[in-house]
């Protein structure tokens, strides 16, 4: 699989990322803690993946209250094998208040993640959110801190907009971006990613099926099927149950099937055809679920074809 580089340490990431935020939970939910999959099952994805050659794993401190942390560094003391780590801290571990990104706080929380995770540095760390009630040249002092400590290898910011982006470019030296972005979720394209194109960031899309929309998964008329995001984190994805969306879908399920392959592998294939996309993580439930992260890899969009597909969206 091609790995791309990032940031001055040498950090390499595989094109496909596996996202963790389904192992011992359903991300950082506290009311979901426990649930989500089981260490056997996260085990089986992360067999599935690394043999994919999917080499960089993504997680963080509040996945499943830690339990996706913890997952992980089983799976490495178990296998031998060593991925790319990211992982993150911002989000509550519990159902506490205990949050944010004060100097103290990242402090204790590395050392906790490094602990979970049974090794001396991850290669990315990434701020998790915008944190109003700290300083951000705080914050980015503290990465910076980390990074001379050898830590981490490189630091980032997850979920930030523009301004708060460019605030944190302008206060140190992030080298990734990791935002939301799919066909049914587009408002990078206007600032975040011309920004980061401009200053040589790279961008890491998560949420790549928006929550499962682009799957097929949810149709015209029918309920969310059982367990699956719908029934359990709607809120996110509320505004999606429109005649319009529904109108998209349909169209692109049947550009899916032209090209022989599902709605999940060809949404994937797009967002790796952007020219500023420098990884898509994917977070499967099942291991034979990352058969549409391959299916994807063999898609090579053109750029008027990835256009078309976009213009079914608006």
């Amino acid at each position: 699989m091609e790995q791309r580089e990032i940031g001055r340490a040498g950090v390499q990431l595989s094109r496909v990322v596996l996202g963790c935020g389904n192992f011992g939970g359903i991300g950082s939910a506290p009311e979901l803690f426990g649930q989500g999959e089981s260490e056997e099952r996260a085990f089986a994805v992360m067999d599935a993946a690394w043999a994919l050659g999917i080499s960089a794993f993504d997680t963080a401190d509040a996945y499943g209250g830690g339990r996706s942390e913890t997952a992980i560094g089983r799976w490495m003391r178990s296998t031998g094998n060593r991925p790319t780590l990211t992982t993150k801290t911002f989000n509550p571990m519990d159902a506490g208040q205990d949050h944010g990104l004060g100097r103290d706080r990242i402090l204790r929380q590395i050392e906790s993640s490094l602990g979970r995770l049974g090794v001396d540095r991850v290669d990315l760390y990434l701020a998790h959110a915008f944190d109003p009630e700290t300083p951000l040249a705080e914050t980015i002092a503290t990465f910076e801190e980390l990074v001379e400590r050898g830590l981490t290898r490189a630091y980032g910011v997850s979920n930030f907009d523009d301004e708060q982006l460019r605030a944190a470019l302008d206060a140190g030296r992030p080298a990734l971006v990791q935002n939301s972005y799919s066909l049914l979720e587009r408002g990078d394209e206007r600032d975040v990613l011309p920004l980061c194109a401009g200053r040589g960031i790279a961008y890491e899309a998560f949420s790549p099926l928006a929550g499962g929309w682009l799957t097929g998964k949810y149709r015209r008329g029918e309920e969310p099927p059982a367990g699956s995001r719908m029934t359990q984190r709607p809120e996110p994805y509320e505004h999606l149950r429109d005649d319009r969306v529904f109108d998209a879908l349909e169209a692109f399920d049947a550009a899916a099937a032209q090209r022989g392959v599902d709605s999940a592998a060809l949404a994937q294939a797009w967002l790796l055809a952007q020219p500023n996309v420098t990884a898509v993580i994917a977070g499967p439930r099942r291991p034979e679920h990352l058969h549409t992260a391959s299916d994807a890899l063999e898609l090579e969009l053109g750029r008027a074809e990835a256009d078309e597909l976009a213009a079914l969206f608006g």
